[in-house]
């Protein structure tokens, strides 16, 4: 299982950097670098609430579940 995280993609659509999403949505720098990265061990819904309303979009355009493949087929 794998949480895919699409921060970077949509950053880059929107023309935004790191920095500029950092003061949009009142989150530290490294929380979105992070994000951005797929480094992140986690999110908290604060940071999830603040991402939404500043990008305008919904947890389920940040964040996709990847189930994991079954390798005895």
């Amino acid at each position: 299982m794998t949480i895919k995280c699409h921060l970077s993609r949509i950053l880059g659509e929107k023309r935004i950097n790191i920095s500029e999403l950092s003061k949009m949505a009142g989150i530290a720098r490294n929380t979105a670098t992070a994000l951005y990265h797929e480094d992140a061990k986690g999110v908290t819904w604060d940071v999830l609430e603040k991402l939404c309303a500043a990008l305008n979009c919904q947890p389920g355009d940040l964040l996709e579940y990847i189930p994991a493949r079954d390798t005895n087929d």
